[in-house]
This record gives structure tokens, sequence and C-alpha cells, in this order.
């Protein structure tokens, strides 16, 4: 890396880097966009296979989204390297819905939640077809969140949606279906009355933004495990906590039979709130949008707006 991009590197750190310092807001007052009806019960996962030739047909469920072109998912549009192959997922797994999500087509520019473009539109190669709230609150550690509560919402396994705010409060969701919401007071959580908390997809996605406005980086990485990158799986998380901190998510994960090694895929949001997308590679250009462990063994993770370093890999536990 010369010391141009060095420069570059740092600044963007200093200057767009995940924080919770500026995404507080009033919680009684956040509210989501009308969801579409279609949607509103789709809670089972769907494996209705599809014969269409040439392609991988398994269609999942992913509540945001009503209907999607299945050649547009991730596992249909972003080919392995020579030599290597998908690692196994059993697909009731995490790592399978995440392997099938929805892309959006081509490669559009990435949009900020206001609608406005992002200033670098060089870091991704794809963009995910999931929708972002028009407040600046999905950054980076929210977006992995909330991919992972949209996972067991779909499932109704809501005992497994639970988050921590930055205070160390556990917010789970399971408590705000019983009609109660959390209310911050001072360095106090106070669970209040509510009559719009419940099961429903919109209520869940007010509930997530209560997430997204409390917790960040920092609070993230203490809920997760470290782990070694020879096992790294799809649906890992790679953070550095704090303020600025960043995480992104480990999309898939490929491997060459002959010699173990092992690729993956990077998908990020970022600052401010904005569609989550799919990294490039910038050191190795002839892997992207792969990235290999074996370069990341003694050295850092570069991507194109973060350097992790080399421990940064963590697991959730639920």
């Amino acid at each position: 890396m010369n010391n141009n991009t060095i420069s570059i590197l740092l600044i963007t750190i200093v200057i767009n880097a995940c924080s919770q310092d500026n995404k507080q807001q009033d919680n009684d007052n956040i509210n989501v966009q009308s969801v579409p009806s279609s949607i509103l019960n789709s809670n089972q996962i769907d494996t209705t296979t599809t014969l269409v030739s040439g392609i991988d047909s398994v269609r999942l469920n992913y509540s945001w989204i009503s209907d999607f072109d299945i050649k547009n998912t991730l596992v249909n549009r972003i080919p392995t390297p020579d030599g290597f192959e998908r690692v196994s997922s059993h697909p009731q797994s995490y790592g399978y819905w995440l392997r099938h999500i929805p892309l959006k087509e081509g490669r559009p520019n990435v949009l900020l939640y206001n609608k406005e473009e992002k200033w670098n539109q060089s870091a991704h190669v794809a963009v995910l077809d999931l929708d972002v709230d028009e407040r600046n609150l999905q950054q980076c550690a929210d977006a992995v969140m909330r991919l992972k509560a949209e996972f067991h919402y779909q499932k109704e396994d809501f005992s497994n949606i639970h988050f921590k705010y930055t205070s160390g409060d556990n917010i789970p969701f399971s408590k705000w279906i019983t009609g109660k919401r959390p209310s911050v007071s001072g360095r106090e959580v106070i669970w209040k009355n509510c009559t719009s908390c419940d099961e429903t997809y919109p209520s869940f996605r007010k509930y997530m933004l209560s997430i997204f406005n409390y917790a960040g980086t920092a609070s993230l990485e203490k809920e997760l495990s470290p782990k070694a990158w020879t096992d790294i799986q799809i649906g890992d998380v790679v953070i550095n906590g704090g303020s600025p901190g960043h995480a992104v998510i480990v999309l898939d994960v490929a491997i060459d039979a002959e010699t173990d090694e092992k690729l993956f895929l990077l998908a990020q949001s970022y600052m401010p709130a904005q569609e989550s997308h799919i990294l490039r590679n910038p050191v190795n250009s002839e892997l992207s949008p792969w990235y290999s462990v074996s370069e990341i063994a003694s050295g850092p993770l570069d991507t194109p707006e973060w350097s992790f370093t080399n421990t940064s890999l963590r697991r959730f536990n639920f």
C-alpha cells in the first residue's frame, strides 16, 4: 500500500467511519416506512424450486421484499474462482439464507438513506436488494444486525432476536412482542407499555430501528466471540468496535478441496446509512470480489474503505 493510499484510508476512517455518537434520536418517535401488504405474513422459509436451467433454483423468503428475479440471487451472480467450490451449508441455516439473498440487477450506484448517491462508487461489485429506512441509522453494524434478525424473524424464531444497547442493556424482541418497548432516560432503559409492539413485520422493523439507534460496533463486538480465520463461516462478522469503528459481514465462503484454501465474500453498509453492498478486493484484482484467508494470515484485511486487524473475525453465539 503506497503513501497516497494510506492517506486516503486514514481520511476515510476519520470522516466516514461508523460511529454511534451521531445516531441517537428520540426512540419514542421512531417510525418505519410502509411495508407492502403482500409480505406482511411471509414468515416461513420457502424452499420451492423453479426449473431454471444452469442456475441455482432455490428461492427463500426475505420479508422485506415481495418478489425478486432468482437469477439475481448472490449464488447465481457471484461465481467462485477456478478450483474452488462453495462450502456446504444446511438448507435451514443462516449461511444458506445469506448465500441466496437477492441482489439488485447489474451494478447500480450505492444510494444513501436520503436517496442521494454515495460519494465513493468504486468500493462495490453488487448491491443487496435490501431496503434502507429514511433515517441515518442503518450503518455498518446495524446492517449486520438487521440481516441476522431478519433471518430469525422469517423463521418465527423470535427468541433469537436480541441485541444490547451500548449501555449494556439487553433488548429482546421476545419482550417487545408482549407489548413493551424500551425507552432511554439518561443512563436508564425503562420498558413502557406499547400498543403497537407485536409480532407484525412493521413492528419488527420499528424494533430494529430502536436497536440501530442505541447500538453500534462497540456494543456488537462485545456480543460476538473471536474465532480463527481458518474456521471462517458464512454469517461471521469482521469488526473493529469503537467510535469510529466498522463492521462487515461474511456473505459466502468457498474452498479448494485439494489445498483447503478458503475464500470469502464481504458486504457492508457504512456511514452515512446506505445500501448494503458486496465489496471488491482492493488488494487482489484477479481474485476480487473474493478474499483469501491465506493472504491475511500474517497481516491486515484491507477492504476498500477500512483496514481490519487480522484478529477481527467474530461469530454470533446464537
